[in-house]
This record gives structure tokens, sequence and C-alpha cells, in this order.
């Protein structure tokens, strides 16, 4: 756990004695390859914090999915409505390979944070690291085509454009994989 202790103290500072304390909200598990971190229609009840592999939140339509985030080493996976709020979840949670987890309980962690203001703040620095990305991406897919977003994810999140397959990515900009495979190979000719 010493690569969560490493990010909590990237996100604010955190002393020895808080990390203590927060000792009885954590939990490990490693989930499988297509195994379910958190299921539609359950509440979500914790915030994982990814320390190896990746996963990826999305929705089903019709039997359609469509990716909506993926997270990878280093950063929270959560529904925050879901945990915010105590109601069900909108979307799934899957890990798309093997992958380590280190599990923050709601109930402890707010337990922990009454004993520590710097757990208290902890929690703070998660959510709004976890909002700004989601407020990030909802711009990208408000204000830019298909191409422009694939561009912004080549600078900003090359490790997605390395490590999530191209259907899976198609999924996620909102376009066919065709399309997609047009919009690479325009761009590598050029």
């Amino acid at each position: 756990m010493t690569r969560l202790l490493s990010y909590i103290r990237s996100l604010t500072s955190f002393s020895d004695e808080s990390w203590t304390l927060l000792q009885p909200a954590l939990s490990q598990k490693l989930y499988r390859k297509n195994e379910l971190i958190l299921k539609e229609g359950d509440i979500c009840n914790s915030l994982f914090y990814i320390d190896q592999g990746f996963c990826k939140s999305y929705y089903e339509i019709e039997g359609v999915v469509k990716n909506t985030d993926f997270f990878f080493e280093d950063e929270i996976a959560t529904d925050i409505r879901s945990f915010g709020s105590g109601q069900t979840s909108e979307f799934n949670i899957v890990a798309c390979e093997e992958t380590y987890i280190t599990i923050l309980n709601k109930e402890k962690l707010f337990e922990a944070a009454e004993q520590s203001p710097e757990i208290e703040a902890l929690g703070r620095h998660c959510i709004r690291r976890f909002a700004s990305k989601q407020e990030e991406f909802a711009t990208l897919f408000k204000l830019y085509s298909v191409q422009e977003r694939l561009e912004y994810l080549e600078k900003k999140y090359p490790e997605m454009l390395k490590r999530v397959s191209l259907t899976q990515l198609a999924s996620f900009l909102g376009v066919a994989r065709e399309t997609l495979s047009r919009i690479r190979k325009r761009r590598v000719s050029r």
C-alpha cells in the first residue's frame, strides 16, 4: 500500500498518524479480466484506487456497450453520484485486465475523517480530482470533433491509446470502430 500512500501525499499533506487511522477503511482485492467491480443498480460505497491494471466504466443500452471512462494506475474509480447520494449506480465498472485495487470503504472512511482533518481533506481532494476529470471529458465531447478528441487523448492520455482496444476506444469517443480506424489511417498518412 506504499503506492497509495505516495498517491495520497501527492494530493495533500498526510501524517503517519492519519495513515494509521485510515487503515481500517482499506482492503485490497484482485479483480480478474472482465470481473465487475461495481454493478449497475448497486449502491457505490467505495472508492477504488488502481494499484495495477486498468478498468472502465460503461453502461449498456439495448445490448450496445457505451464506454464512459477508463481508469489506470494511480487513479480513483468510482460512481461519484452514487457514492455521494446513496442512490443506485447507473453504470458498471469492470476490470479490463487483471487489476489490483485498494478499496476505500465509505463508512469507515467517514469514521476516520471524523478523527483526522487530514483524512477529511483527502476525501475532498479525491472527489475534486475525480470531478475535474469528468468535467474535462464532458467539455471535450461538447466542443471537439472526433479527430480533435483523439488528438487530445494522444497528448494528454497516451496510456489510454496504448492499452485500450480500438473497439473500446471507438465506443468511448462515440463513433463506429471503422470510422475511428479511418481517422487514424488518415492521420498516419499525413
